[in-house]
């Protein structure tokens, strides 16, 4: 998975103390996309034509140990009714907000075709190596 420029810039800004808003509760989003265009770290959002974010559930994002114990994971969770999101999720990316904001990462893969006949829970781990 590709951290994006912005990112990395969060991250920075972060550590010197500088205000961002957070990926917490209230503000982390699951975005999923309907293009397969190739990452570039310069993106600032997802690339399809159809695009849809959804926030956490409850609890999430969290700190998650890996199976060795270290605390190095944060796990984002959201779930996409019957409603919402109804095309080929061909890429995916973490916000911190429900539009604009930052976009942390942006994974190119297939993940499905989701139609209005099923709700997808998705779930993202984000480990820090």
């Amino acid at each position: 998975m590709g951290m994006t420029d912005d990112g990395l810039t969060f991250h920075v800004k972060n550590w010197i103390g500088e205000s961002v808003t957070d990926f917490d509760n209230a503000n982390a989003y699951i975005g999923v996309g309907s293009s397969d265009a190739g990452f570039s770290s310069s993106q600032s959002d997802l690339q399809g034509a159809s695009t849809h974010r959804n926030g956490m559930e409850d609890g999430y994002p969290s700190r998650d140990p890996d199976s060795d114990g270290s605390d190095n994971k944060v796990r984002f969770k959201a779930v996409f009714g019957t409603g919402e999101a109804n095309f080929k999720w061909e890429e995916w990316g973490i916000f911190n907000n429900s539009s604009g904001g930052i976009m942390h990462n942006r994974e190119v893969e297939y993940i499905g075709e989701k139609t209005n006949k099923a709700s997808w829970t998705f779930t993202v781990d984000i480990a820090l190596l």
